[in-house]
């Protein structure tokens, strides 16, 4: 079983950037497909976008395309989110979470804690 942590939320102001961490143990990163999520207050959780155990990106959410991208780092376990020109409807807690494929019914298997960002107009 994997356990995810992420970090790296906090405050920035509209139009600044934010990078947010995602380390996983129990297994390595490589072997897994790993999305990012968010939700905000009162509202249902929502996928950003998705990154495959091949490589290759997916994006859920349109309104994140341009603006959020993710990285990998295997020899820290690591996957990264940049999050650059950050608007206010940004505002919510990130998730960082794994299955076996970005693709596919039913929910995500393995979540982390969460992280707040918050945008500030």
């Amino acid at each position: 079983q994997m356990q995810l942590v992420e970090s790296g939320g906090g405050l920035v102001q509209s139009g600044g950037s934010l990078t947010l961490s995602c380390v996983a143990s129990g297994t390595y990163i490589e072997h897994y497909a790993i999305g990012w999520f968010r939700q905000a207050p009162g509202k249902e959780r929502e996928g950003l976008l998705c990154v495959g155990s091949s490589g290759g990106a997916l994006y859920y959410k349109d309104s994140v395309r341009g603006r959020f991208t993710i990285s990998r780092d295997n020899s820290k376990n690591t996957m990264y989110l940049q999050m650059n020109n950050l608007k206010p409807e940004d505002t919510a807690v990130y998730y960082c979470a794994a299955r076996g494929t970005c693709i596919g019914k039913g929910d995500f298997d393995s979540w982390g804690q969460g992280t707040q960002v918050t945008v500030a107009s």
